[in-house]
């Protein structure tokens, strides 16, 4: 099969199309054909060596954590899925299982390809919705589930004001309509040329990035690093909530402020909600991810290298 592959830790500008065996599943796993696949930071992070000396990977690796397709092939014991399911979902590279959850992990051997095999017993992966195209499924899984997270981890009442930095991004351009839907008067760093789309997601304005104001109720970060958040929480009222999804870690010392309610969310066990409940969320509607740039298959190493270095709106997209 052709895949997308790391030989060696570097670059993105590393990656090549490479033929390789279709992996085979084995008790408890599937085979899924896959249709579409998308872009995500670990697909960067992981194969230049960040996190070498933690999470080892073994070579070559396929990256790619998002996905919709087809089941193909059933491992002994699998009962929850038939053969032609058309499915979707987010699953973690096997390298780091320790991060994946404890009881019931989402592992994969790396989506973007033309077949990759699954855990099958997992709340991160659901049937696709009727209506809901391959490619919008293969770009909601993590936005999805992460906007989500976001919401039931970081309430917000009508009229209040919250500040979102990264709004531009795959879980930005989820969240902020749902932001928007709940009453608040989302505020949205931006660049000029994204500020119509932004508006149109449900943003009340938008400003660029470091350009904050002062005494907003809720800051969500989903792009600075986790200890570079003073700025940011200088932007937030006493008694503010500042809610980041990025690494390292925020701890509260690191604000310069111990005023401000810190929230740190990561959702690997599905307690929040899985695939299910973001597929039945795209199915009524409230729940939809933008796609910023569609690639095929031969151009997925180039699709990744255009994440690490060119700025998007919404998720890359690769059609296989």
């Amino acid at each position: 099969m052709k895949a997308v592959v790391a030989h060696d830790y570097g670059p993105p500008e590393t990656y090549t199309l490479a033929d390789i065996p279709i992996p085979v599943p084995g008790p408890g796993q599937i085979l899924v054909r896959i249709a579409a696949a998308s872009i995500n930071p670990a697909d960067v992070r992981l194969p230049s060596g960040d996190f070498r000396e933690s999470f080892p990977l073994p070579f070559p690796h396929v990256p790619g954590n998002d996905f919709a397709g087809t089941v193909t092939a059933l491992g002994p014991g699998v009962s929850a899925w038939r053969v032609g399911d058309e499915i979707f979902g987010q699953a973690v590279p096997r390298a780091i299982r320790a991060m994946a959850g404890s009881s019931r992990p989402s592992l994969s051997t790396g989506s973007l390809a033309e077949y990759a095999v699954f855990e099958a017993d997992t709340p991160f992966l659901a049937h696709r919705p009727q209506g809901l195209s391959v490619e919008d499924a293969a770009a909601l899984p993590t936005v999805g589930l992460t906007a989500r997270a976001l919401m039931a981890t970081t309430p917000v009442a009508a009229g209040e004001t919250v500040l979102v930095v990264g709004a531009t991004g795959g879980v930005g351009t989820a969240v902020v309509p749902l932001l928007a839907s709940a009453g608040a008067k989302v505020i949205a760093t931006a660049t000029p040329e994204d500020a119509a789309t932004m508006l149109g997601l449900g943003a009340a304005e938008t400003i660029a990035y470091g350009d904050y104001p002062g005494d907003v109720d809720v800051a969500m970060n989903l792009t600075l690093p986790g200890d570079e958040l003073r700025d940011l929480a200088a932007a937030l009222r006493a008694g503010g909530r500042l809610t980041t999804i990025t690494f390292p870690v925020t701890q509260p010392d690191q604000l310069g402020r111990d005023d401000v309610e810190l929230t740190f969310v990561l959702d690997m066990e599905g307690t929040l909600g899985g695939m299910a409940e973001v597929a039945d969320a795209a199915a009524r509607g409230d729940l939809k991810a933008t796609i910023g740039r569609r690639y095929g298959l031969d151009d997925g190493p180039r699709a990744v290298v255009d994440f690490a270095r060119r700025h998007s709106t919404g998720k890359l997209v690769v059609r296989m």
